[in-house]
Formats: C-alpha cells, sequence, structure tokens
C-alpha cells in the first residue's frame, strides 16, 4: 500500500517502499558520495533526534548555508519532521542580509558547507546572538562537525520521532524563504508542508516515464529547484548533484541524467558552443549541420510526416552529438526562472530533447503554470496546474489563487495585505496573457515596463530576448524611462567576438580594448539592427553601450536565479547611461 504523502517528510516512507543503492548523490572534492535511501533516512533520524537534544522542536529555526550536497537535503528533512522551520542562506548572500535573516527568523542552529561560508556566517551571528550554534558538513579546526549531533540522536533511544510527526499538520510552516528580490529587505516567505505537496504532486505532469536519474545543479536554496527535488523523490528519481558549473560537462557524462531543471541562460550557453562548433565546420558537413538547424526552427509538437522524415535524417547526422554532449538519455528538461527564448525551445525539441518552460514565484511554492507532453505551447509557460487558478487582471497582471498560494511574508502582514487582495488573489507583478483560454505567456513584468519621454511603453524583456538570440551577446539590459528612446548596455559574448575579431584581423590586448574598436561597435549595431525588425519604431533600441565585465550574482547585478538587478545595474552604470543619452543629443545638435 502507498505512503500517504501530506507532508513533505512522508516522502521518505514513500521512497523506503521502492528504495535505491544510489538515492541521494552528491560530488564533493572531485569524489561521488552516495546515499542508499535507507542509510539516508537513516541519517534523517539521528539528526532529527540530534536536533531534539540541543532544544530544537515544532516551531524551532534550522537554517542551512550551503551548495547543492546530500548534507542540504538530510538537514531539510530533519528538521521538517520534527516540525522546526527550515531557513536556507544563499551563499551569496550579503553581510547585512545575512544579519537581518539571522535576527528575523529568530535562528538558533546553522548549517554551512565549508570554512569559507563558516567564515562568512561566523561574525554575523556574533553581531545578531552570539549563541547561535554552527555546525559544519566540512570538517573545520575548532567547528563542531555535523556528525556530533548524527551520534548524539544515534545515542537517543529514548527519543520517539513519531511523537513529533503526528503533531505535524499539512497547514504548519514548513520553511522560510528570504526572497533575495531585485531591490528594498528581504521579506520571509512562509510556505506550508501543503504547499509544496500539493505543488509536486499536481507538477508532476512534467515527469514522464523513464526518468531514473536527475542531475540538480541549480541552487536548493531557491524554491524551485527544491521543489524539483521533492518532485524527483516523488517520481522515484534518483538525485545527483554536479559539483559546480565548472565540472557540469564531466559531471553530465559520469551521471548521464534521464532529466535536469535549468534556468534559459545556461541553455543559451550549450547553444552557443554547439555553433560555434558548426560555424567552424566546412564543405557538406556545414552545409548539412545548417540545413539541420532550419529545420529545428520550424519544429512543432504537430508536424507532418515529411517533416517527421527529414528531422530523423536530422536527428541522425547532427542531432544525436548534441544528445551525446548531455549524456545521451535525457527524457526531458524542465526551465524556469526566466523566460526561455521559443526558437531555443524548438531547436532543443527538435533534438530529442524536450524543453519543458514553468512558471511561478517563491510566493507561489512555486509552480502556476508548466507545459508537459500533451500540453505544450512554445513561446507560453504552459497550462494552470491543477488545484490552481489564474485570470488576467484589467491592467494585464496575472492574478493566482489556489493551494500553492504562501501562508503569508513573516512578520509583515502589511506587505502580505499589498500582495493577496480581499478575495484571495496573489498578485504576482507579472503582465500576461491567456492564449486559447487555457496557456499562459508572460510578456513582462509590471514593474519593469517603462515609459518613454513621448509616452510610449515599453516592455524590455521582450526586446532583451530577441538581442540574446545573437551568439555576439551575452547579456543585455534595455532602458529608456522617461527618455527619448531606449538604449541597451550589453556585455558581449568575449568567447565569440574575440574568434570574429581574430578573423577580421583586429588586434587587442583586453576587453576594454576591443570593445572600443570602431569595426566591433559596427558589428553589434548590425545585430541590433537586425534584431530590431518587428518592433515598433518607440521600442527599438537606437543605442547602445558595451561593457567589459560580465554581470554576476557574487558582483550584485543578479539575483541568485540569475535575474537581473535592474536598480543596481542601471546606478553602477550611471555615468554610461547618461554619455549615450548626451552623445546622442550632440549628435543630433547642428554644427
Amino acid at each position: 500500500m502507498a505512503a500517504a504523502i501530506t507532508r513533505v517528510f512522508d516522502l521518505l516512507r514513500h521512497s523506503l517502499q521502492n528504495p535505491k543503492q544510489e538515492f541521494i548523490n552528491g560530488k564533493i572534492n572531485g569524489k561521488w558520495i552516495n546515499y542508499s535511501t535507507e542509510a539516508f533516512c537513516e541519517a534523517v533520524d539521528d539528526l532529527s533526534k540530534g536536533l531534539i537534544k540541543q532544544g530544537i522542536s515544532k516551531g524551532g529555526r534550522v537554517a542551512v548555508m550551503s551548495h547543492n550536497r546530500p548534507e542540504w537535503n538530510i538537514a531539510d528533512f530533519a528538521a521538517n519532521q520534527i516540525g522546526a522551520y527550515q531557513i536556507p542562506l544563499y551563499p551569496t548572500l550579503a553581510e547585512h542580509d545575512i544579519q537581518f535573516i539571522l535576527k528575523d527568523a529568530d535562528i538558533a542552529i546553522v548549517f554551512v558547507a565549508d570554512e569559507a561560508l563558516y567564515q562568512k556566517i561566523k561574525p554575523c551571528a556574533e553581531v545578531v546572538n552570539p549563541t547561535i550554534k554552527i555546525y559544519s558538513f566540512n570538517e573545520i579546526s575548532n567547528v563542531p562537525h555535523w556528525k556530533t549531533l548524527l551520534e548524539e540522536g544515534r545515542a537517543a533511544t529514548d527519543i520517539d520521532l513519531d511523537t513529533y510527526r503526528n503533531q505535524i499538520t499539512p497547514e504548519d510552516i514548513l520553511t522560510l524563504i528570504y526572497t533575495s528580490g531585485t531591490t528594498g529587505t528581504p521579506k520571509g516567505v512562509m510556505l506550508t508542508h501543503n504547499n509544496l505537496v500539493a505543488n509536486f504532486v499536481n507538477s508532476a505532469v512534467v515527469m514522464p516515464e523513464g526518468v531514473n536519474k536527475g542531475l540538480s545543479f541549480l541552487p536548493l536554496s531557491h524554491i524551485f529547484e527544491r521543489m524539483i527535488i521533492y518532485l524527483y523523490l516523488f517520481n522515484h528519481t534518483a538525485v545527483y548533484y554536479a559539483e559546480s558549473m565548472e565540472t557540469i560537462v564531466a559531471d553530465i557524462q559520469h551521471v548521464k541524467p534521464n532529466a535536469f531543471s535549468t534556468v534559459p541562460r545556461l541553455l543559451e550557453k550549450v547553444y552557443d558552443k554547439i555553433m560555434e562548433k558548426g560555424k567552424a565546420l566546412t564543405g557538406v558537413k556545414k552545409g548539412i549541420f545548417f540545413w539541420s538547424l532550419a529545420l529545428a526552427e520550424k519544429y512543432t509538437t504537430d508536424a507532418g510526416w515529411w517533416y517527421n522524415i527529414q528531422l530523423g535524417i536530422a536527428r541522425k547526422l547532427v542531432f544525436n552529438k548534441w544528445q551525446e554532449a548531455l549524456g545521451g538519455e535525457i527524457v526531458v528538461i524542465v526551465s524556469g526562472g526566466a523566460a526561455l527564448n521559443p526558437r531555443l525551445a524548438r531547436i532543443f525539441w527538435a533534438a530529442g530533447m524536450p524543453v519543458f518552460e514553468g512558471y511561478g514565484l517563491t510566493e507561489t511554492s512555486p509552480v502556476i503554470t508548466v507545459n508537459h507532453f500533451g500540453a505544450t505551447l512554445f513561446g507560453s509557460v504552459g497550462e494552470v496546474i491543477q488545484g490552481v487558478e489564474v485570470k488576467i487582471a484589467a491592467d494585464g497582471e496575472v492574478l493566482t489563487r489556489g493551494h500553492h498560494m504562501m501562508k503569508g511574508y513573516y512578520n509583515r502582514p502589511d506587505l502580505t495585505a499589498e500582495a493577496i487582495d480581499q478575495d484571495g488573489w496573489f498578485h504576482t507583478g507579472d503582465i500576461g496573457e491567456l492564449v486559447n483560454g487555457k496557456f499562459l505567456r508572460i510578456t513582462d513584468r509590471k514593474k519593469e515596463m517603462f515609459k518613454t519621454a513621448g509616452g510610449k511603453y515599453v516592455a524590455p524583456q521582450m526586446l532583451e530576448n530577441k538581442y540574446k538570440e545573437s551568439i555576439f551577446i551575452e547579456q543585455i539590459i534595455v532602458l529608456g524611462e522617461n527618455r527619448k528612446f531606449p538604449s541597451a548596455l550589453i556585455v558581449p559574448n568575449f568567447e565569440t567576438l574575440k574568434t570574429w575579431a581574430s578573423r577580421k584581423g583586429i588586434s587587442f590586448t583586453s576587453n576594454e580594448e576591443i570593445i572600443k574598436n570602431e569595426q566591433v561597435l559596427a558589428k553589434y549595431n548590425e545585430v541590433i539592427e537586425a534584431a530590431n525588425t518587428g518592433f515598433g519604431k518607440w521600442e527599438r533600441v537606437k543605442r547602445f553601450a558595451l561593457l567589459p565585465n560580465e554581470w554576476s550574482i557574487d558582483g550584485g547585478e543578479l539575483t541568485p536565479k540569475l535575474s537581473l538587478k535592474r536598480k543596481i545595474i542601471t546606478e553602477k552604470n550611471n555615468d554610461t547611461i547618461e554619455k549615450i543619452y548626451k552623445d546622442a543629443e550632440d549628435y543630433k545638435a547642428p554644427h
């Protein structure tokens, strides 16, 4: 008889009904660490008892600050099966945000991955509350190791964990997730056991038969990847954590996953590398490559027999190499966190690696809509999952309500009231439309749309997604609030740019030098002009500036899920932006 799943930790008993030798696995310092289902569940129970011995019980606060690894999940389940709130801390958090969260959430115990993170959080804990206990997953001199809690728990034969489990209801809080946001103080999103359980049960439509191994590399601190891991366990899929983005190619070849979740930017990078190899081909091979690519761009899920015959040839000659680059056994890829270019989705589908785009927010735990086999519309974020409602407000904002709705913002009833109206609708802040009354299409962020000096509204994300189709553009932000025309800051794909420059005989010694070259600027002008086709005259980018350094999480320009922090980027590049518009005025001025 299947175990009933009403609380997240019920996944453990569910998993024990189909035990695996490799259940939750991680690569740490170049070595794979494998937990069987039994060993994992035993470690969870021991750690739960160890936490109880430290005074943690229902309503207690346990934080985890670590990159993806099996211990992250052990600490998560150990806390949530005794009713404690699990609070994930992004490893990239700034000091002031760490201090705020430690204090706001009243955290009692923190698990950290390594010495670098220990050194980061220890001073913050000393300022907020010196009694906060910190345990490390790696062995660090003079720092309590997490296995001491395991040993304490293993010896605590007097503790009956079922007494604690039985006190937990589906509506109890599972986790506090502090949204990084793009501005302002972090907000603690309260999500319940039922929020997550209903979400992964009703999102399971994305996982077809044959998904036995899932590779994970997006941060577990973000609700998207955390829910995906719960979904894998619900689906009896073994989980493998890549060591880092630097080792991802080797890790994929080792694991040969059937599935992984990603953000569009990573798929764009895979595509860019493939394109570089394709352009380096010569003769017949190059012709076949670009014939296959042109065919892929026309892919539909209901293409006719002649198209499918051609596609079969393209897969055999070209796309099977793409598949091999991702391990050769991909059944499905799940994309979230940002808009996926429809052209890119078609190409991956044509290559035999279906990409399902979904949509949601931390506050919606997270999935609201998702594409899946039998219900996919390219350019949309899919259909609404079961038990969830969506409607479009008069101003175009996407509103939603259902089992996925957060309990509210912790300690902030004022912000909760702003986000959820009297009829129970959560205001997402995104602008969208329902296609055929079924598929949701997101067109922009409500707060990111801007009005030019001419009174015309511009949706920057639509423009940015189009411009990023060029292999010459790594990152781009479109600006123009109260200006005469839209402009852009562009971070080139320097690998592509330098290859092109070498072919053109352009010499350079640094990024700063190459972006000032007249031929390079002319090339980027061509790229922008080509992409402008199809947009209204008022929304086209008229001027741009090239920047020498990529935006990053560590640099403060990106959120942990790789969204642009528009305010930070514009503040850091204010002089460059002002120069764009001043030069435009000077150019038009009579001489």
